[in-house]
């Protein structure tokens, strides 16, 4: 089936089944790998994208279901111009999150997402957004430092 997709501001067209999960096209088709595969059913959160603006996990979301929407994956963050990006980006090297790095784009991508929708979250709203980000490195409080620490970087 043909598929049209704007993954990073770049327009695709895939011949490619209507089911095939989206993280498939990402990383086979089209050789993003900064998106991860981690569990395939949604449980881990390696593979969060945007899909217009919201995270999702691309390995339970079929290619059908994003065709006509803007994607970004992680490699679309940089050189965005987004300032939330921008800032969440700057504070993971600042707080030096990354330890194995297997998880990290899934964090950003969250990250992003949540700093979106409340733009000065609590410990608590931090904990709830990103519970579905899973590190097996326990990177969880410089997750939350850093994301505390772009929040007061896009107030300042």
């Amino acid at each position: 089936m043909a598929i049209q997709l704007t993954i990073n501001d770049q327009l695709h067209h895939l011949d490619v089944a209507p089911d095939t999960p989206l993280l498939w096209v990402i990383r086979d088709q089209l050789e993003l790998t900064g998106t991860k595969f981690g569990c395939g059913v949604a449980s881990c959160g390696a593979c969060t994208v945007h899909l217009n603006g919201t995270p999702i996990r691309s390995c339970v979301t079929p290619i059908s279901v994003a065709a006509g929407g803007e994607i970004r994956t992680v490699e679309g963050l940089e050189g965005s111009g987004d300032p939330i990006a921008e800032a969440v980006q700057q504070a993971w090297g600042e707080k030096d999150v990354v330890q194995c790095g297997y998880c990290q784009s899934g964090q950003i991508m969250s990250a992003v997402g949540l700093l979106k929708e409340t733009p000065n979250p609590s410990d608590e709203q931090i904990d709830s957004y990103m519970s579905g980000n899973v590190c097996r490195c326990a990177t969880y409080v410089r997750v939350k430092d850093a994301i505390k620490t772009a929040s007061d970087k896009l107030e300042g």
